[in-house]
This record gives structure tokens, sequence and C-alpha cells, in this order.
């Protein structure tokens, strides 16, 4: 007798294949085949299966009402403001991040908040137990409030309990520790990831009950799991930051309800995460003044203008090879950047190791960063320092040239509020009545007349 049939599947793609192969033929990862049983077919009539609306028949567009889908505050401000304003009923919001950054952290506070003030929240936990999670929010001081706990992995016993309670919002922690009985493979493999969240979004949809997932990520900082992931749920956000910092930022990289790229900022304290209301503020806390190689620029993540220090540091390499050091940007920019300014300003930096930084451990990848570094890389070699009070913004071309940038009346306004009277940009990029009382507009046209209005002689 034959035992049932076997494939091999993509862990990254979720390719299957017949036969195990060291590469997959699809992505071209290495090692990333797992043997899987397929599940045999069902026959649920469709009428059994859950339908993503109530009734699952079509209803005309002028008909539908919105009132059911007004946003739901989480009381913390900086979430709210990645969520697009508040999480929306019957949204699914994946949430990943390195292990240790905080993720279990934030969901507790804004599940503890919500239980208090909107209503209950189930939270499953599959690497908790119930005592465990207590521990962490007696920490946080979560008081009194509907929060149930419920350390599980089944997919099916959630849905129950979801089903007994019927909560206000759901947090499942973590998507890739669920597994449903349907499927035979282990939790965590493609299968069992893709049908869980399924299921989960036809619950969310159909109850018009807000879920939230935590994500893994893999060694290259992308979330486990299949694509498909990623194109269920309707928010993907990932939480960023540094372990040697305190600080840390949650980024909307997929928003079916807001702005995509919105960025949220958190301070990690004693008493868990805490919103930082002006992040040009904490950036900018401890920046040098009169310092060679330091330039202030502003960026817009989201809706949010963000002002950022970028540190540069040229020095004579000791080897054949300069080497070329980023944090924080794309270091094939930096290395662009160089052979601009090197080219069309005359700075011999081929025989100069180059290190650029930016301040905080923020990461920054919009073309207006590089009149900023290009700022800050000649401070830097020529030993003087920026013009103080100055902020700097533009995109710097192959030609030399500075080129406009969007939505420079709102980096104006951030870098008034900042104290920072003087801004040197593109040329025929804002209109004077645009400008900011008090602050002095020098607009320049190439690499040339930037350094010249940049630079103290």
């Amino acid at each position: 007798m034959k035992g049932p049939k076997t494939v091999f599947a993509c862990q990254e793609c979720g390719a299957q294949s017949p036969r195990w192969t060291g590469r997959c033929q699809e992505c071209g990862a290495w090692n990333s085949l797992v043997e899987e049983t397929p599940s045999p077919a069902s026959d649920t009539r469709a009428a059994d299966r859950p339908a993503l609306t109530t009734g699952g028949t079509a209803r005309l567009y002028a008909d539908v009402d919105t009132v059911v889908a007004e946003r739901l505050p989480t009381g913390i401000s900086e979430f709210d403001r990645v969520l697009g304003g508040g999480i929306v009923p019957g949204s699914l919001v994946l949430l990943g991040g390195e292990p240790g950054i905080g993720k279990s952290t934030l969901l507790l506070q804004a599940a503890a908040w919500f239980a208090a003030h909107v209503g209950p929240v189930l939270y499953c936990s599959g690497e908790e137990s119930e005592h465990q999670i207590k521990s962490r929010g007696q920490r946080l001081g979560v008081g009194d409030a509907p929060l149930y706990l419920l350390a599980e992995t089944c997919l099916e016993r959630m849905l129950d309990e979801v089903k007994r309670l019927a909560p206000r919002l759901v947090v499942v922690d973590s998507i890739q520790t669920v597994f449903t009985m349907k499927l035979q493979s282990a939790p965590g493999s493609v299968a069992q990831v893709r049908e869980s969240a399924t299921s989960l979004l036809f619950n969310a949809k159909s109850a018009n009950i807000p879920t939230v997932l935590v994500g893994h990520v893999t060694k290259d900082g992308l979330l486990a799991g299949p694509k498909t992931l990623e194109h269920i749920v309707d928010t993907v956000l990932y939480f960023e930051g540094e372990r040697h910092h305190a600080h840390r930022v949650v980024r909307a990289i997929k928003n079916r309800f807001g702005a995509v790229s919105e960025l949220g900022v958190f301070e990690m304290t004693g008493r868990g995460l805490r919103a930082v209301a002006n992040p040009s503020e904490l950036f900018l806390a401890q920046r040098p003044e009169g310092v060679p190689g330091s330039a202030v620029m502003c960026a817009i993540e989201g809706s949010r203008p963000i002002l950022v220090e970028v540190q540069a540091l040229v020095s004579t390499s000791s080897f054949g090879n300069a080497r070329r050091v980023a944090n924080g940007l794309d270091p094939a920019r930096l290395a662009l950047l160089l052979a601009v300014l090197e080219k069309r300003a005359g700075l011999a930096l081929s025989s100069e190791d180059v290190y650029v930084n930016l301040a905080g451990g923020v990461t920054v990848d919009e073309p207006a960063t590089d009149l900023a570094v290009v700022a800050a890389v000649a401070s830097s070699f020529r030993n003087r320092p920026v013009r103080p009070s100055t902020v700097v913004f533009g995109e710097v071309g192959l030609a030399g040239e500075v080129r406009a940038i969007p939505q420079v009346p709102l980096r104006l306004k951030e870098a008034a509020q900042m104290a920072y009277t003087r801004g040197v940009l593109p040329r025929d990029c804002c209109a004077p009545g645009d400008v900011p009382r008090g602050c002095e507009l020098l607009e320049v046209r190439d690499l040339g007349e930037a350094l010249d209005q940049l630079l103290v002689w």
C-alpha cells in the first residue's frame, strides 16, 4: 500500500516541487525546500464556507454604510498615526520586527488601553503563557480591564474563543506559531501560515473584528513566510530600531486605509514604549555645534517632516583601497555622490576613507538627502563647519546640478519650528508666500553654489 503523496515546498516563496533540490527554481533560495503532505481536497460546499461580507451577496455601492468603518483609537498616538488615524473595524494588520524589538510590548499596551476604553480584547499568544504575559503587563502598569489572555496555537480553538467572547479586537502573537488541523505540515510552514492568515482574514471581515498579527522576520529583515501573507493583510508594519538606542520606529510598508511610509517614533522606557511627539527634537538633542562634518536635513516620512543630522568623516586611507561606509542610507548612493563631488566639485576623495552616518540610527532613502550628504562630506574634507542654523535638502544629479524636491513648504515649516532660520535648497521649488517668517532662503543651482553658501570660510 502506497503512503501519502508528499511535495517539497519552498519556505521563501511557496513554490512546490515533486522532489527535493538544493535550490528553489522559482526564487533561487538555497536549502529552502521542506517536505510537506498536501491536504486532501475538501468536499465542503461553497455555501458552507465563510464569506467576507454578511450574507455573501453583492451590495450596491450607494447602499454601503461607512459608519461601521469608523476608526477605533488604540490609545497610543504614534501607533494611531501609522495606522492612518486608528484601527479600522474588520481590518487585518501585520506587525513584523526583529526579536526583542518590542512588538509584544507595544501590542499589550495598545490592547490594555483598547480593552479599558473601547471594548473586550482577546490576546492570543503561542509563545508565552498567561502568567508570563501578566508579568509583563504588571511592569507596564496594565490595570483591570476586559483583556482576555489565551495561550494557544491551534487556529480552530482560537476561532471558537473569538465566537464565544465576541471581542472588539483580536491580537495573535505570532502567526508563525499558529497551525490548523486541516493540514499536516508543521507550524510556520508556507501552507500553515497561508491557511491560518486566510482563516483569520475571513473571520475579521465577516465578524467586523479588527485583528493584529505579529510576524517573525528572516535574517535578511524580511517577513518570514510566503509573500502572499503580505498580500492577504490590509496593513503591513515594520518595527525597526537599534538595540543600542532607546528609540524605536514603526513604519507602514502597506496600508489600504492610510498613507504608505508613515512613521511612528517611540522611546523604550522601563514602563514600556512611550510615544515621541516631536522626533526632530529627539534626533537633534545631542548635536554638536560648529563641528566640521555635520549637516542637518529635513526628510519626509509619510506625511511627517523630520529633521535628521547627517554626519561625515573623511580621513586619509592607510591602505590601497579607500573605504566607503554608510549607516542609514544606501551605500551605492553614497558612492555615486562621492564620484560627483570629485568630478564636478574638484574634491580629491579617491584616496580618502569616507564614513557617513545618520545620527540616532534612523534610516532615510529619499533623494532629498543628497545635498546634506554632500555638505557633510565636503565640510569634513575641508575641515570647515556648516554655517549655524542651516538646514539643507535637495537632490544632486550626475552633472552636479541641484534638482527640485517635493513638499518644500512643509520641510521649511518644521525647520523653523526647530529654530533653523537658514535654508539651502534648489531653485524655483518654493513660492515666496510659503516661506516662514524670519527664515532666509538661499537657492542654489549646482554644487559650487551650494558649497559656497554652506561652508564657513
